[in-house]
């Protein structure tokens, strides 16, 4: 899709060339494939060329596609991906991988005020979006095909303009104009029975090109690749399936006696047809039917050969075989790892490309039409997947401290990147080491508070009756501690008292002293009261030089 630059008012847009256009509220809330003139593509159905594929008809239809008709070439890979289990699996693994990820929108280098604003809020309309992830995976279906194209339905929400779907087209529909119309040879046009077809409308679409290889765009899906091991696979589970039906069951000989009349034998040869399916039959006396063992052969070169051909299928989708096959011989947990690595690769570069279009189709768009901040393109902002895998933390925990004893200047950002953990927001909780309870941190505070009071009240007491023995203080605090646990103390005792007035024995009272629970939330209430108390009293004497 062009570049565009919008005037609110007018609707005037401009691409990068310079070339001014309008694109007013109708055209973005009409669809470009529902015109009269595009009607055909409505009614057309495949021809599913598979049907008595040959090496020179999938050689036709490659080099068909080369000049501009793309219809045989996607619908072989159409038909490909249906009829061969394996190759959907391995598709299914490399597609279903890309949806899922994290993305996030990227403000242009040193982003104005107003230029974060508007990044903010594209990421919360595309956040917003429950159609995204279809999205992707639809545009994902050009890593076999080489192109994807959604269209665009747009709504309008208050002053906002926000895609209300995205109708994927089948890619049948579309061509690539030929050498003498002076137009690229990579642009994808709409099928409308002209020479040359029509060109995508702007703003209309979200329109994958996807590089799995470098040359023109015809030639890129890996449904050219997969088509030979497709067919070579295919020739051979036909042969297999002609070997068992032959090996399976025996050849059945029929014998008629010499002067058989033309009714005899051919009463003889439905036997013959007959008996191996219903196992039984009759025939005049004096025939027979013998049954001999089949030729001796066996299915290994059959199953060898498509094995071989899925091997190839998986190297070329995945790039590895043992993410999806096992043959128990090389199937090291080492190769596997490496293989996995590998795919992770390829979802990566899938990923990236998939981004490329999304910024340039989509996100520029929704900057375009929403954005208040708008001034050139290349300024918009840009959707990015988040593609960096959290390291190991145990292992960063272990090093980062000792690089940092002997003078490394550790960003604190490139450890969190590393390690996918965000950065704190203001007021955030946050985890830290020891950390206590809010009940507990409220608990130490009401007895740090009630301390200070009854240190200040003794201070007083004292200052009033004008003692002058330093330890004045602290005798004070002991008569309080005494008078305040003597209470619980007593109740301590009387429930001790009742026990041993209530038994017979000394065996019984050990029973019942083990059994005893005694409440000691008070006791140790005012202990810590103590102890704050007197902490706080050194506390202030050592301050005040004593």
């Amino acid at each position: 899709m062009a570049e565009t630059h919008t005037d609110k008012q007018t609707d005037t847009h401009t691409d990068k060339n310079g070339t001014r256009y309008k694109v007013s509220d109708k055209q973005l809330t009409t669809s470009q494939t529902d015109k009269a003139r595009l009607a055909h593509l409505q009614s057309h159905y495949a021809s599913h060329p598979t049907r008595g594929l040959t090496p020179t008809k999938l050689a036709g239809l490659l080099q068909q596609a080369e000049q501009g008709d793309l219809i045989a070439q996607c619908e072989l890979a159409e038909d490909m991906e249906e009829k061969d289990g394996h190759i959907f699996s391995e598709l299914q693994k490399r597609r279903r991988a890309l949806l899922g990820v994290e993305w996030q929108i990227v403000p242009p280098r040193n982003a104005s005020a107003a230029e974060q604003a508007d990044c903010e809020l594209l990421h919360e309309l595309l956040d917003d979006l429950s159609i995204l992830d279809d999205l992707i995976f639809d545009m994902s279906d050009a890593i076999l095909k080489g192109f994807s194209n959604s269209e665009i339905v747009w709504q309008r929400q208050e002053k906002l303009w926000l895609p209300e779907a995205f109708n994927f087209k089948d890619p049948s529909w579309f061509m690539l104009p030929g050498s003498e119309s002076g137009l690229s040879r990579n642009e994808l046009r709409l099928r409308d029975n002209s020479l040359h077809g029509e060109a995508l409308q702007p703003f209309g679409w979200v329109s994958h090109i996807h590089k799995t290889k470098s040359g023109y765009l015809s030639r890129n899906g890996l449904a050219r690749v997969l088509a030979w091991p497709y067919l070579f696979k295919n020739y051979s589970v036909r042969d297999l399936a002609e070997f068992l039906e032959i090996y399976g069951l025996p050849l059945r000989l029929g014998k008629y006696p010499a002067g058989a009349g033309k009714s005899e034998k051919a009463t003889l040869l439905q036997a013959v047809m007959s008996i191996g399916h219903n196992a039984g039959g009759i025939i005049p006396k004096g025939m027979e039917i013998d049954f001999t063992e089949a030729a001796k052969g066996g299915k290994d070169p059959f199953e060898y050969m498509v094995s071989l051909m899925e091997k190839t299928i998986s190297k070329t989708i995945l790039g590895g075989t043992l993410t999806s096959q096992a043959d128990g011989k090389s199937s090291t947990n080492a190769l596997g790892n490496v293989h996995n690595e590998v795919r992770q690769e390829l979802r990566d570069s899938d990923l990236k490309q998939i981004a490329n279009t999304l910024s340039r189709d989509l996100v520029l768009p929704l900057y375009m039409l929403n954005g208040k901040s708008y001034r050139h393109s290349s300024r918009a902002p840009r959707l990015e997947f988040n593609l960096v895998e959290a390291e190991d933390i145990k292992a960063y925990a272990e090093s980062l401290p000792k690089l940092v004893e002997i003078g490394f200047a550790i960003p604190q950002s490139w450890a969190q990147e590393k390690l996918q953990i965000p950065i704190a927001q203001k007021d955030e909780p946050v985890l830290a080491i020891g950390a206590k309870s809010s009940e507990q941190e409220v608990s130490q505070t009401k007895l740090k508070q009630l301390a200070i009071k009854r240190i200040v009240a003794l201070k007083q007491q004292a200052e009033q009756q004008d003692v002058v023995n330093d330890d004045q203080p602290l005798d004070e605090m002991n008569v309080q501690l005494v008078d305040e646990m003597s209470p619980v103390l007593q109740g301590f005792s009387d429930e001790v008292q009742a026990l041993v007035n209530g038994v017979t024995s000394l065996e019984e009272l050990q029973v019942k002293l083990a059994e005893l629970d005694l409440n000691i939330d008070e006791a140790s209430e005012i202990l810590q009261l103590a102890m704050v108390s007197a902490d706080l009293a050194g506390q202030y004497d050592v301050s005040e030089g004593r």
